[in-house]
């Protein structure tokens, strides 16, 4: 078991099945009517998930729920389509990997070196963009994905990791650490997380083949197609295991003292060398502006 498994697994047994359920009818309640309008992220799994990220507090749970619904029917984000944003992903600046790490996980790159627009309207509608299609990329099973971000050629003034912030829990984005590309130890964090033979060499894998703009977009507007095909025959907020097969890869055996949290990201020892490459393993529970 995986210290991601461990440590979920302690926090859910310290209530009963039944203290759970009462907490999820008691988050449902005091979000109102309002969870009428998007049932899929009101399912009792969804509203589990914002209780465990707030110590199953029903009143803060139903607050973060809140916000994410009125942010989501505000913002509209699932209407999003490759055209309106393809000119973004020219670069390669954000891409969702076509493969997953061992734990079956959805892997997001953000390189900010490769910044291509002024827009940060724009940039934010990108990095939705991409954020849901890796959401709908989750198993059934899970619910997790992780960021890959190489500050290769970045600058203080690169818009993409500052407007990343807003979409993380405060306590995730203050453990987020680096790992090093050159680093014995923080290779071995990468291999024990991802397939190198998959992994960019840029991210310190093998993998030479490199962000080809005219295969994601044809993946994307595949992705875009199934996408409105659930849209128009159900609700307006898809769960992964509806609009997606499944990929099942093994998962390895991490030792509890990974560094791999729920909370966390993916850390090594600090060294003096510049750090190119930041790993973020996020939960998620939903997507919110500040």
């Amino acid at each position: 078991m995986s210290s991601i498994q461990l440590k979920r697994s302690t926090k859910d047994k310290s209530l009963s099945p039944a203290e759970q359920q009462a907490q999820i009818d008691e988050v449902r309640k005091l979000i109102g009517p309002i969870a009428e309008k998007l049932p899929v992220l009101c399912s009792d799994a969804s509203i589990s998930r914002y209780l465990r990220a707030r110590n199953w507090s029903a009143k803060k749970a139903s607050k973060m729920l809140k916000e994410t619904l009125k942010w989501r029917l505000q913002y509209k984000p699932e209407k999003i389509r490759w055209e309106d944003i393809a000119h973004e992903a020219e670069t390669g600046k954000i891409f969702r990997a076509n493969y997953c790490d061992k734990l079956g996980r959805p892997v997001l790159v953000m390189r900010p070196g490769f910044q291509n627009t002024n827009s940060t309207s724009g940039q934010i509608k990108y990095l939705v963009y991409c954020m849901e299609n890796a959401l709908m990329h989750l198993n059934q099973d899970q619910e997790q994905m992780v960021w890959l971000v190489d500050f290769q050629g970045w600058a203080m003034a690169s818009i993409s990791v500052k407007m990343v912030k807003p979409f993380l829990e405060p306590k995730t984005y203050k453990k987020v650490k680096f790992v090093y590309s050159n680093d014995p130890k923080s290779q071995k964090i990468i291999e024990e997380i991802f397939d190198l033979d998959k992994l960019d060499v840029a991210l310190g894998g093998r993998n030479r083949a490199g962000f080809d703009y005219q295969a994601y977009a044809r993946q994307m507007k595949e992705d875009d197609i199934r996408k409105s095909n659930f849209l128009d025959s159900s609700c307006s907020s898809p769960p992964a295991s509806i609009l997606f097969e499944s990929h099942q890869p093994e998962s390895p055996d991490l030792d509890h003292d990974s560094n791999a949290s729920d909370e966390g990201g993916l850390s090594s020892e600090g060294e003096a060398t510049p750090p190119n490459l930041k790993c973020i393993d996020e939960k998620t529970q939903g997507l919110s502006l500040n």
